[in-house]
C-alpha cells in the first residue's frame, strides 16, 4: 500500500511537542516491522530507508527522501517501551484490518504457542543463590548504606563482591553442598536484619529483597534449626519457581523436546482462504502469572 497503515494515533503519546519537527511514529513502526521481517540491523534498516525503492514505496516517502540516521530506531523502541504503546499499535493496526475486511468474526483461526528466552544467561543453582544474595546486597547498600555497614557479617562484602561463574566454584559435589548452605547462611542474615523490628520499614519493600525471601524459600528449608539445600523433590515446580534474581518473571519451561529458560507466548492466527493470514496475540505466560487478550473480532 502507498500510505502508512497506522497514522500515529495512540502513539503521539511517545513523541515530545517540543523540539523539532518529530518522525512519523507510523512510519517508525512500519519500519521496524519490515526490519523484523528481513532481519536487518539498525544500521541496515536505515540504509534501506534511504537507497531501497520498495522500501520507500511501502512508506509513502519520496524517491528523493533521505531518511533518517539508524539512532532514531532505537530511540523509538525505547519510547514505545517507556510509555507501553507496543499494545496500541497492535490494536490500531488490528482494528484497520478488521476495518478492511481481513479479519472477519467467525473466520478461521488456528492457535499455537512459542517460547521467548529471557535476556539473561542461564544460572545453576550456586550461582542463582550466591547472585540472589548479591543482588540484595546491592540494593540495600543504594538504599541504606550506613545501615547495611552497620548490619553486615564478616565476608559479606568480600563474597559477593563481583559476580560469580561456575568455573570457580568448586568442582566437588560435597564442597558444593557445603558452599550451597553457607550462601544459604549469609542470606538468611541478611533477611533476619531486613526483617528485624529496628530495620527501616522500606527495605522489605525492596524487590531485590522480596526475590531474597522467595528464591530461599523455594531453595531451602530449615529442619531442627539447621538450613540445607532442598531436593529435587522438595522443590516447586517450574511455573513458579524463580530462575533469576534479575527477572522475576521468568521461569522454566518445557514443551516436548524443548527446554527453556523465559516465557511462552500463545499466538493465534486468522487462516482464511481467501484473505491474508494475520497473527494476533492473545494471550501469553510471563512467568507464574496468565493474562489473556482477545484481539481478533467476537464470534469466533
Amino acid at each position: 500500500m502507498r500510505w502508512c497503515p497506522v497514522r500515529g494515533r495512540g502513539l503521539r503519546c511517545g513523541v515530545s511537542a517540543r523540539g523539532r519537527p518529530a518522525l512519523s511514529p507510523a512510519r517508525l513502526a512500519l519500519v521496524s516491522i519490515l526490519q523484523f521481517g528481513e532481519g536487518l540491523l539498525d544500521r541496515q534498516a536505515a540504509e534501506a530507508v534511504r537507497a531501497r525503492i520498495d522500501w520507500k514505496y511501502a512508506l509513502g516517502l519520496e524517491l528523493t527522501d533521505v531518511g533518517f540516521d539508524y539512532s532514531v530506531l532505537s530511540e523509538f523502541r525505547d519510547r514505545l517501551i517507556a510509555g507501553s504503546l507496543e499494545q496500541s499499535l497492535l490494536d490500531t493496526i488490528l482494528e484497520r484490518a478488521g476495518t478492511a475486511g481481513l479479519l472477519r468474526a467467525g473466520g478461521r483461526q488456528r492457535t499455537d504457542s512459542t517460547h521467548v528466552l529471557m535476556a539473561m544467561r542461564t544460572m545453576n543453582r550456586l550461582e542463582q543463590v550466591h547472585e540472589t544474595v548479591r543482588a540484595a546486597l546491592n540494593a540495600l547498600a543504594a538504599a541504606a548504606p550506613d545501615w547495611l555497614l552497620a548490619q553486615a557479617e564478616s565476608g559479606w562484602f568480600e563474597r559477593y563482591e563481583v559476580r560469580v561463574e561456575d568455573y570457580r566454584l568448586p568442582k566437588n559435589k560435597a564442597e558444593r553442598i557445603q558452599l550451597g548452605h553457607e550462601i544459604g547462611a549469609d542470606g538468611n542474615g541478611v533477611l533476619r536484619a531486613v526483617y528485624s523490628p529496628a530495620a527501616p520499614g522500606l527495605l522489605r519493600n525492596i524487590p531485590a529483597v522480596q526475590t531474597l525471601r522467595h528464591v530461599w524459600i523455594q531453595q531451602y528449608v530449615t529442619i531442627d534449626d539447621q538450613l540445607r539445600w532442598r531436593t529435587p523433590d522438595e522443590q516447586p515446580p517450574g511455573m513458579i519457581r524463580q530462575i533469576s534474581p534479575y527477572d522475576g518473571d521468568a521461569r522454566s519451561g518445557t514443551k516436548r523436546d524443548s527446554h527453556w529458560d523465559g516465557y511462552k507466548v500463545h499466538l493465534t492466527e486468522a487462516c482464511d482462504t481467501d484473505a491474508p493470514h494475520l497473527i494476533a496475540v492473545p494471550g501469553g505466560t510471563w512467568g507464574h502469572r496468565f493474562g489473556r487478550r482477545t484481539n481478533l473480532p467476537a464470534g469466533r
